[in-house]
């Protein structure tokens, strides 16, 4: 069975409306919520980019029953992953054991807020590998102190630990990332629905915790529904035309400025080409099925743009998962 998530875009609505959104989503359905984790939008014409970890916690207040997870957090520059350990360990508990951890290696967007410089993508990848020893380490609920390459521990426990302990999800694009995690985290993020990513992630002799069937993997798609084409495709134009880049060049520019150079040429038919824009529910249903026809078992939906949240919400998602659900396999 295929499980569908809603996305609280941090890059594009404030706290309160963040929290109301994940409260109409719980009502309607949706079995989780995605929660990005940015210190800056893509774009300006985005405009927010509140603190991840407390709206979740208000969230984790405001609902019952939807699951939760970060969609991602890179735990190595602007958090220590001792931070991390402990926020999770947190939301955990406020949660009720509805909250996975999504980790990533990050973006310079978000990272060179602390001036710490931007690495390669090797370093990158082995400081995530260190930050997650680091963080199942202390969520083992021991005294632990470390010595890496990249982070040390002094003397350190989380006080306040949820029983089961927090499930670690990690983002892969590519399979050197897929031999780096597999043995390190749970479950798979990707933001591309590539079978090959989840048959990997789930082959890996090493993999913890397989469940029967193999693990989560985890994907998001954008989609921009309106009941005109016309305002659909111009929105996710607005605020979505730094998407067309792919995650070799997301990953590495470091201001909204940049994304908004290295998208000046991007048409908005270009943008309607790659995210499905518009009232017709039936193509959204088709590009979702890439994903659960790659194997994936969780698809996170990223509606485009604060001005259409409220009329997605109150006339589209319900009929939307009806549909989702009728197509995807059992």
């Amino acid at each position: 069975m295929t499980n569908f998530g809603y996305t609280l875009m941090t890059e594009q609505s404030g706290p309160r409306a963040l929290v109301g959104y994940a409260q109409r989503a719980e009502e309607l359905g949706f079995d989780f919520l995605q929660c990005s984790d940015h210190f800056s939008p893509w774009l300006t014409e985005q405009g927010h980019a509140p603190y991840a970890w407390a709206v979740l916690g208000a969230v984790a207040q405001e609902t019952e029953r939807i699951g939760l997870m970060t969609y991602v957090t890179c735990p190595t520059m602007r958090y220590h992953p001792a931070v991390v350990a402990q926020q999770a360990a947190t939301l955990g508990l406020l949660s009720d054991g509805r909250f996975t951890l999504g980790l990533g290696s990050g973006e310079n967007l978000n990272e060179h807020t602390v001036g710490a410089g931007w690495p390669a993508l090797e370093t990158r990848q082995e400081m995530l590998a260190e930050a997650i020893d680091i963080i199942r380490e202390l969520f083992g609920g021991a005294l632990v102190t470390y010595r890496g390459d990249h982070f040390d521990i002094d003397a350190t426990r989380l006080w306040d630990l949820p029983e089961e302990p927090v499930r670690i999800a990690v983002a892969c694009a590519g399979d050197r990332a897929v031999e780096a995690f597999a043995s390190l985290g749970d479950d798979l993020i990707a933001v591309e629905p590539k079978a090959e990513l989840v048959d990997a992630w789930n082959a890996d002799p090493d993999a913890r915790r397989i469940e029967p069937g193999g693990a989560r993997a985890i994907g998001q798609i954008p989609i921009c529904w309106d009941p005109s084409q016309e305002r659909a495709v111009e929105r996710a134009h607005r605020e979505f035309r730094w998407f067309g880049g792919g995650w070799n060049v997301n990953s590495d520019l470091p201001t909204t400025a940049g994304f908004a150079a290295a998208s000046q040429f991007v048409r908005p038919e270009d943008v309607a080409s790659s995210i499905p824009c518009g009232p017709d529910l039936d193509a959204i249903v088709a590009a979702v099925g890439a994903y659960w026809e790659a194997g994936f078992t969780d698809v996170g939906l990223v509606q485009v743009g604060d001005d259409g949240q409220e009329r997605f919400l109150a006339e589209a998602a319900g009929p939307l998962l009806e549909k989702l659900r009728a197509a995807a396999p059992s």
